[in-house]
């Protein structure tokens, strides 16, 4: 597996995250299946079949997270340059068909929230921006078609 590159706020979220599966979302997942289990009869009771499930499926995500802290290489940006644009980088861009201003976080996979302005190293945009400096503009490729960015501020 590829090692995963986070932030200490990222890694940090995936441990919080794992750590509420692990406590209330186990003991969750087990009294439906202690419920489910007094209504009798396991070969035609679908409640049991739907909670061994809903614990399958639980224990797959607590796996998947383990392994994905376990490979995590946690990154410092806050002493980083920001001559141009990196990882853990926020870039000011000003959309140079619409004129409209935007604010993007470049970050990992397992932290990107477009509703929060964070996307991925690895979406369209990030990839695109890697590398580029203030007053360049740089062209992306979206499924709407092509955006140009002009790049007005890099800053952590």
């Amino acid at each position: 597996m590829d090692k995963v590159i986070l932030t200490k706020e990222g890694f940090e979220k995936l441990r919080s995250e794992l750590e509420k599966l692990m406590t209330v979302k186990r003991v969750e997942v087990a009294k439906q299946l202690e419920t489910a289990r007094a209504y009798g009869d396991l070969r035609e009771n679908a409640e049991y079949e739907t909670a061994k499930e809903a614990k399958s499926q639980l224990e797959s995500k607590i796996h998947k997270l383990e392994e994905r802290l376990a490979q995590a290489k946690v990154v410092d940006v806050e002493g980083a340059p920001t001559d141009k644009v990196y990882f853990g980088t926020k870039v000011d861009l000003k959309n140079k068909q619409t004129g409209d201003p935007i604010t993007f976080h470049l970050v990992s996979g397992d932290e990107a929230d477009v509703s929060k302005g964070k996307i991925s190293i690895h979406s369209p945009i990030g990839k695109s921006l890697l590398g580029h400096q203030v007053g360049e503009t740089v062209d992306v490729r979206v499924p709407a078609g092509l955006v140009s960015y002009e790049i007005l501020k890099i800053s952590r």
